[in-house]
């Protein structure tokens, strides 16, 4: 057996109700003036004010940055990082989906380090120290609550990521009770998000290991059992507790075993024609899994039956997998095709070629991605 590091989280508070304990933790860890990142859709649906009331029963003074954008850009970061200097706060709260908590975890980097952020882009290149970070997510998908990465769209609309063990939260809440409001669409995006964090971990080329195998298989079972049930009952909060942690069980293990071709190629997807990452991971999936099949079709075999479950159990070949991953994503009535999200064949240079750009990304896939390929992939999704 290789030898292998594996990181993750101190502290994780899992289940309904949970928030509550916000407060708790707060005082715990003298922290009484945090700045809480998030959205205007979160804020709408009156989760900061659920913040809100739960701080103001402890007499802690917590400041909010609402401006969080999809994908965010690094304006979210320094406009949320100007409010914590002005506030002098001493902590950060990520709520939201994956684009809150990332912005969480980079001003909790920023407010108090005075670099350069292009000199932070890649593996391993922050120093010093950060603020304290909780993390509160409120989709069941991006598994950010649990991950060192953060990604943010930058001018060029290009995709780029802070990856650094300091990013790790010291405190992550999973309420399944703040995903209920979600919208279906929202429900079937970050589902397959979740799922696509799992399978690439589980067939990942460079950091694959016993734990991280371990952690996919369980997301997956979790996901793939309670997927459609959450899309077709969206108040069912058992089946809400098992897809939010089976989202983090599949953060858990790709941070540490990474994602590969399928995000390699989503990003400029989602950077270009502003969709949303699951729906981007969505398209460009089973494409993904057709092209690595003939190295990776095993490890594909062994995790079919716990993301279809009517698989499970029977003799298969690869294209029943691919098979039933389409058949599901109809199932939830998610786009299929890259049409549909306003690309055309013109376009297709272009994302091919910032897909090769996700350098970070394409040296863990099974087979390596060539221009070339990335082409062939986006015109057989056209």
């Amino acid at each position: 057996m290789n030898t292998f590091n594996f990181n993750s989280v101190p502290n994780i508070i899992s289940g309904p109700g949970k928030i509550n304990e916000l407060s708790n933790i707060c005082l715990k860890n003298q922290i009484f003036k945090p700045l809480v990142i998030t959205d205007s859709g979160i804020k709408e649906q009156g989760y900061v004010k659920i913040l809100e009331n739960i701080f103001s029963k402890k007499n802690i003074d917590a400041s909010i940055f609402d401006e969080v954008k999809a994908d965010p850009p690094e304006k979210n970061i320094f406009d949320a990082v100007y409010i914590a200097k002005k506030k002098k706060c001493d902590a950060i709260i990520g709520l939201g989906g994956g684009s809150s908590m990332d912005v969480a975890k980079a001003v909790s980097y920023f407010a108090i380090n005075d670099k350069n952020i292009k000199d932070c882009y890649g593996v391993g290149k922050l120093t010093l120290k950060r603020m304290p970070l909780i993390q509160i997510p409120t989709t069941a998908g991006t598994g950010s609550e649990v991950t060192n990465i953060a990604i943010f769209t930058l001018e060029s609309e290009q995709k780029m990521g802070i990856v650094d063990p300091l990013l790790y939260a010291d405190h992550v809440i999973l309420d399944a009770n703040l995903t209920l409001n979600l919208p279906n669409t929202i429900t079937a995006y970050s589902g397959i998000d979740a799922m696509v964090h799992a399978i690439e971990a589980y067939t990942t080329k460079l950091k694959k290991n016993p734990i991280s195998d371990s952690l996919a298989k369980e997301a997956l079972y979790l996901l793939g059992k309670n997927i459609k049930i959450v899309h077709r009952e969206p108040n069912n909060i058992k089946a809400r507790e098992s897809m939010l942690l089976g989202s983090t069980l599949a953060g858990m293990a790709f941070t540490n075993a990474p994602c590969a071709g399928v995000h390699a190629l989503a990003y400029p997807v989602g950077a270009l024609f502003k969709v949303p990452h699951g729906l981007s991971n969505s398209l460009v999936l089973t494409e993904v899994i057709k092209f690595n099949a003939n190295f990776a079709e095993s490890m594909y075999l062994e995790i079919a039956g716990l993301c279809i479950p009517e698989l499970k159990n029977k003799k298969i070949h690869i294209n029943d997998f691919i098979d039933g991953i389409d058949n599901l994503i109809r199932d939830l009535k998610i786009p299929n095709k890259l049409k549909e999200v306003g690309v055309n064949h013109n376009d297709i240079p272009k994302l091919a070629e910032d897909a090769m750009k996700q350098e970070r990304l394409l040296i863990n896939n099974p087979v390596k991605i060539e221009y070339k390929n990335a082409v062939n992939i986006y015109e057989a999704i056209l």
